[in-house]
């Protein structure tokens, strides 16, 4: 069986996935409208045509429901899925697949800080007790 290939998203159909994946189950266009976090830059023609996109992609389905016919959209990938895809993503484009340079280059630009570390090497650990 072949693997599916799942592809990086722009920032706005991604806005639109993080509320369908925090719903947890079928959302409208109004329910979407209504979670997003600037909805002065969302118009409902805007929103129908980054959800028909997502529906090109796979990331989502689209079912018709009730009397009056109106659409609900049911995430396909999962966010777990998105997430372990872009982050091999990521760190092949910046870092050279090196976990390790992307660890340093973030600490070093302070987008990380000793907390955040001590939190990793716990995570490692952890992880590592687990696997004996």
């Amino acid at each position: 069986m072949k693997e599916r290939e799942i592809v990086h998203l722009p920032n706005s159909e991604l806005e639109l996935m993080l509320i369908i994946w925090e719903a947890d189950g079928p959302v409208t266009r109004a329910d979407i409208e209504a979670k997003l976090e600037d909805p002065t830059k969302w118009g409902p023609t805007t929103v129908l045509k980054f959800l028909s996109r997502l529906v090109e992609k796979g990331f989502v389905s689209c079912e018709s429901q009730g009397r009056r016919q109106m659409n609900r959209y049911t995430a396909l990938i999962s966010e777990e899925e998105y997430l372990s895809e872009e982050s091999k993503s990521v760190i092949g484009r910046l870092c050279g697949r090196s976990m390790t340079s992307l660890v340093a280059n973030l600490y070093r630009n302070q987008s990380i800080d000793d907390t955040q570390l001590d939190e990793l090497q716990a995570f490692i650990d952890e992880t590592r007790r687990r696997e004996r």
